[in-house]
């Protein structure tokens, strides 16, 4: 976090998120929330602009479409206009893969990491078919080594003490009542069903569905959410059937997580993704868990974040957000000069906010 003016190049962490209430977990953990800056032209982002965890951070979300290409969309233009980007991250919700090695459950966290010849994240729609079946070709940038040292550091922390993901989102569920969708459900709600058992169509929840099907898991002596750490499997249909999730988990290894628009951001916006687990990637899916799973994966991000130094972004004499402030008409201020047609968001629009908000404290 630096002290002066709010300029573009002040911004050091970038979050992009694919829908709305993940982009809302991650704005409502931030410790403090900046003015919008004016729209640079050109770049067709809305940005929430803030302090997490000691670090000026932009926060961005998919303009309402989901898929590879809107994210590539959203990341070419975040870099653009904040050309002081350093640490990136991809933020929300996935369908986990549970299994002998991996007790993932609904509300845990994947955090990406290299494993094997992938560098966290795998594309697993982009190949040939051949006689021998399909085979991936290409690989996806690697997150920088700073940030695969924070994992690292944050890993052997949890070694010997609990993560801090319930303590962030309790704060969290502090800031308004409306902010309760985010509170956990009964683990009751998480069941695992037999991968050859398939949901029946006409039942509307899984309570119709046969009890001998269900997976006995033992129960866990600490409540919140487990992180987990390897491979996330990224494409451009979500998977909600357990023949397709073998079929991928047989070409590609040990995924622990599937999600949609990692693989358009990998090249423009080398990241670490950081997904809560929302379903098991089955015909058993349904909402229930997004939200609580969008939270737990914002509170990692946070957590995250105190693993990694700030960054003093360079001295430049940019721009600076318009203040309501007396002080701000004084001789000694910078003076903004603006070229094109920039639009400037003010007041208290979903996205755009006009106060200096503080979040945390």
């Amino acid at each position: 976090m630096q002290n002066g003016p709010r300029t573009y190049e002040r911004y050091t962490v970038a979050v992009v998120c694919a829908i709305e209430f993940e982009m809302s977990a991650v704005r409502y953990m931030l410790d403090r929330e900046h003015p919008s800056l004016p729209t640079k032209e050109g770049d067709s982002n809305i940005y929430v602009l803030g302090e997490l965890s000691g670090h000026d951070v932009v926060l961005a979300c998919l303009p309402g479409s989901q898929g590879k290409g809107a994210a590539a969309t959203v990341a070419t233009n975040m870099a653009r206009t904040f050309p002081s980007i350093k640490w990136r991250f991809f933020v929300g919700i996935g369908g986990g893969v549970p299994s002998s090695g991996h007790d993932i459950r609904l509300g845990d966290v994947v955090v990406s990491m290299p494993e094997g010849q992938y560098g966290g994240v795998v594309q697993y729609d982009l190949g040939k078919e051949t006689d021998e079946g399909f085979i991936l070709k290409g690989f996806l940038t690697p997150p920088p080594p700073l940030l695969r040292g924070a994992v690292v550091k944050m890993r052997s922390d949890h070694l010997v003490s609990e993560n801090k993901v319930e303590d962030f989102l309790s704060a969290m569920l502090e800031r308004g009542r409306r902010l309760s969708v985010y509170r956990r459900p009964s683990s009751n709600l998480d069941v695992l069903f037999e991968a050859g058992y398939a949901h029946r169509p006409e039942n509307a929840t899984c309570e119709e569905c046969d009890v001998q099907k269900r997976i006995a898991r033992a129960r866990r002596e600490f409540e919140g959410p487990e992180i987990h750490y390897g491979l996330i499997a990224s494409g451009d249909r979500v998977v909600r059937s357990t023949t397709k999730r073998g079929e991928i988990l047989r070409t590609v290894g040990d995924v622990l997580c599937f999600e949609m628009e990692a693989a358009g951001l990998m090249t423009e916006f080398p990241c670490i993704v950081i997904r809560g687990i929302s379903d098991y990637a089955d015909s058993h899916k349904n909402d229930d868990w997004q939200r609580y799973a969008a939270a737990t994966a914002a509170a990692c991000t946070k957590e995250l974040l105190t693993c990694v130094d700030p960054m003093v972004a360079p001295a430049v004499s940019a721009v600076s957000a318009p203040s309501t402030d007396a002080a701000a008409n004084r001789d000694d201020k910078p003076v903004a000069t603006f070229h094109g047609t920039g639009i400037q968001h003010s007041g208290s629009g979903n996205f755009s906010v006009g106060n200096d908000l503080n979040i945390g404290g």
